[in-house]
């Protein structure tokens, strides 16, 4: 006798019988994770979730790079938890790379079977007639003298004329057209698909930064180079593009009458650039225009003052000259600033005041009335003392710390002096010198590499396209079928179907039975009937 053996469940010591594990929860999972409805549900929770990046200020923007330093100034309870929520690094932040990572995964495993599906589609041939072709749209029959081969011939040659996909086998003709709408529908899942990727490219491998470089200043494409540097969780910092930049001059001209007065009609950075070992080339940077280097981008965005100065220390040796950045205000420019001589002896120097393109002063003190650098003042006072800079913490350029600074004074007030160009601001007891050698001007640029830009804009671009596509072309269907009539000749059958909620052309039909209809046989009329 052979004993078939069977296999049992395995017995635990405590006598329960333990089954193999089962990944059919893995499989639902995976079902419900790429079906179209979930997809949905993660594109409309990622645009919810994107809604704070829009509501609240966000680091590392260039348009306004201390939004967030004001915001938690003028809100000191609520900011430090919309900080743990990371409210002020939507895009960067978990919950928000967790929303996208889902999207981009039940995207993929819905949008490639379905293209794989809508590409058969593409390329399948028309399917054969109905049985009951009286329950089609448009069904019209009629007898025909003409022999159904040449019925047939016929009707093809006109489906083919009007560029349907024509097969004919047997005694009917089946012909189908808008397959385009098909081809449509898989360029905007397809697009749609790509899209998520490019923009996820770009957030893991790409970079911003941004740097304001003054007149004949230099720049060069290393980390250290940068005012502010965001690299993306991929990115190799120490494999950046190679190149250098000179800003030669920055042009910018002001509205000098009507109700836009002082708004600037055209601001534009002339640079001279190298990549890597090549030739220094020359270009012009404008908005919009931004200078493109192997994908890297500079975008100017911004501008300023940055006045020239010398400045000596108690010994008359010079300690630094050279522009120093002024940061703006308002729209006319006032900007303040500071400068720092950390070499100064027999004490460091430091001086912290307010630029004024065009100087004025009103009932609120100096202001500048103009944006341009008409009649451009230098209001500084002065401190003398340890700027810090030694204690290995960085600081701003654009700031001062003055815990151990002390101000300078003359009988107990403060010393302050306004000064013009070509003036010497003298400390007393002879500290040192600040002279005004005029005015520079600088430019703000930020700098992106997002190599999946492109790849967003053309899978935009062509989603866009098969969108229309699908929702303008109409996909329908015609039969035709001839059989022998009894009395000789043929019977025809037309009929068509639309497989979008579109009706089909209506003459479309009307224009086959006109062309393949021949002389009608009167079914009342016997064929034994005298003449």
């Amino acid at each position: 006798m052979t004993e078939t053996e069977i296999a049992k469940p395995e017995e635990t010591s405590a006598g329960r019988t333990s089954t193999p594990p089962s990944w059919g929860w893995l499989r639902w999972v995976w079902r419900n994770l790429t079906s179209m409805r979930t997809a949905v549900i993660l594109l409309a929770l990622l645009a919810l979730a994107a809604i704070p990046g829009s509501l609240f200020p966000q680091r590392n923007v260039a348009s306004d790079p201390a939004a967030v330093m004001q915001y938690t100034q003028d809100h000191p309870r609520l900011a430090p938890w919309l900080d743990r929520l990371g409210m002020f690094d939507v895009y960067a932040s978990p919950w928000f790379a967790a929303v996208y990572v889902l999207l981009l995964v039940s995207m993929t495993g819905c949008v490639l079977p379905r293209s794989r599906r809508l590409w058969q589609s593409v390329r399948s041939a028309p399917p054969a007639a109905p049985r009951n072709l009286a329950r089609m749209e448009d069904h019209q029959s009629w007898e025909t003298a003409d022999e159904p081969a040449q019925v047939l011939a016929t009707a093809t040659a006109h489906l083919r004329r009007k560029r349907f996909r024509v097969v004919t086998e047997g005694n009917e003709v089946r012909a189908e057209r808008g397959y385009l709408r098909e081809v449509g529908n898989l360029a905007f899942h397809l697009s749609l698909l790509a899209l998520l990727v490019g923009i996820a490219a770009g957030k893991l491998i790409g970079f911003e930064g941004r740097v304001a470089i003054a007149e004949g200043g230099t720049f060069a494409n290393d980390r250290s180079q940068y005012d502010a540097f965001t690299p993306s969780a991929w990115t190799d910092i120490d494999d950046l593009e190679p190149l250098s930049f000179r800003l030669e001059e920055f042009d910018v001209s002001y509205q000098t009458s009507g109700p836009n007065l002082g708004q600037p009609s055209e601001f534009a950075a002339r640079v001279a650039y190298r990549s890597g070992s090549g030739e220094e080339r020359s270009t012009t940077v404008k908005p919009n225009h931004p200078l493109n280097v192997n994908e890297t981008k500079f975008f100017l965005t911004g501008n300023g003052y940055a006045p020239l100065v010398t400045v000596r220390d108690g010994r008359g040796e010079v300690v630094f000259t050279g522009p120093v950045l002024f940061l703006p205000l308002d729209g006319n420019y006032a900007s303040d600033g500071v400068i720092k001589a950390p070499d100064a002896q027999p004490t460091q120097l430091a001086f912290e005041g307010l630029f004024l393109p065009t100087a004025d002063v009103g009932p609120q003190g100096p202001y500048s009335r103009f944006p341009d650098a008409l009649d451009p003042q230098l209001f500084l006072t002065a401190y003398t003392g340890d700027l810090g800079l030694g204690d290995g913490v960085p600081q701003s350029v654009f700031t001062l710390d003055k815990d151990q600074l002390t101000q300078v004074k003359v009988d107990g007030q403060p010393f302050s002096q306004a000064l013009s160009v070509g003036e010497t601001m003298r400390l007393p007891g002879g500290q040192g010198t600040l002279t005004f050698d005029g005015v520079s001007r600088f430019a703000n640029f930020q700098v992106a590499y997002d190599p999946g830009k492109e790849i967003t804009l053309v899978a935009a671009i062509v989603m866009l396209m098969g969108l229309t596509a699908s929702l303008g072309i109409r996909r329908r269907r015609i039969w035709v079928r001839v059989t022998p009539a009894d009395g000789g000749g043929s019977r025809i059958e037309v009929a068509g179907y639309s497989l979008t909620r579109r009706e089909p052309p209506p003459a479309e039909i009307a224009d086959l039975v006109t062309a393949i209809r021949g002389p009608v046989i009167d079914a009342s009329t016997s064929k034994d009937s005298p003449a």
